[in-house]
């Protein structure tokens, strides 16, 4: 059976997601960037929590893992590094699979962000959870990796299946889209990006994007074409450095 995905904000930029197995009625939540959201959302949908998912070890993002597990018990899976901030029942590296339910989640190697960041997948579903590796139309600063290493991380998302939905931890989106437009001219970008200010003014989230709509029109994807040059992973870390100083 599918999974249900319940996305609602949290703080000021980040989103939340609680993920219901269908067949056994079980639920992850994808990182803990503010508890009370969270289990308000969980009280009120309902969902018995069973697993805490975290992507990385920020506070924003593994923030709330003890006051959550303290109110459901959930276990709480992820990196090692998430430790530098709060406990972990369950490490997990690339490769690893854990399951929710009769739902199976694949974890990727997603550094670069941090050093230990990973991702979620669930194949059956074609379904990523992405944390600040991957975002609409851009990619997480490099706080801990290198240029090498984040593009190697994109490379492994930009290899799941075109249709995948991915779900970015914040809403970044018109500021990444801002700046895409200074670095690249391709039709496709245009039109998307007056899509996404379109839907921001409405007040929609641009989460989810899909791994298709991300390597047609995202410059950090698209960086070998635009600094041809360069080798790939310079291409992508001229790319970065220019978002990193952009002001627009």
């Amino acid at each position: 059976m599918p999974i249900k995905i319940h996305q609602f904000p949290c703080l000021s930029d980040n989103y939340g997601f609680l993920v219901r197995d269908e067949a056994t009625g079980l639920a992850a939540c994808i990182d803990t960037p503010e508890a009370a959201p969270i289990l308000a959302a969980l009280d009120q949908l309902g969902w018995k929590l069973d697993l805490i998912l975290n992507t990385h070890w920020h506070p924003d993002h593994a923030g709330g893992d003890a006051e959550i597990k303290a109110a459901t018990g959930a276990t709480i899976v992820g990196p090692a590094e998430v430790e530098r901030l709060t406990p972990v029942d369950r490490k997990v590296v690339d490769g690893d699979e854990v399951m929710l339910g009769q739902t199976r989640f694949q974890v990727i190697d997603t550094g670069g962000h941090t050093l230990g960041h990973v991702s979620y997948f669930a194949p059956a579903d074609r379904v990523a959870f992405v944390g600040d590796t991957l975002f609409t139309l851009g990619c997480g600063r490099m706080f801990e990796g290198d240029a090498a290493q984040m593009w190697a991380s994109l490379q492994r998302l930009a290899a799941l299946p075109d249709d995948t939905a991915v779900y970015c931890a914040h809403e970044y989106t018109a500021s990444n889209a801002r700046f895409a437009l200074s670095v690249d001219t391709d039709p496709a970008l245009a039109a998307r990006t007056a899509e996404i200010f379109a839907a921001r003014e409405r007040g929609e989230p641009t989460v989810p994007t899909t791994i298709g709509l991300e390597k047609a029109t995202n410059p950090f994807l698209r960086a070998p074409l635009l600094r041809p040059s360069l080798a790939p992973h310079e291409a992508f870390g001229a790319i970065r450095a220019a978002k990193d100083s952009f002001k627009g």
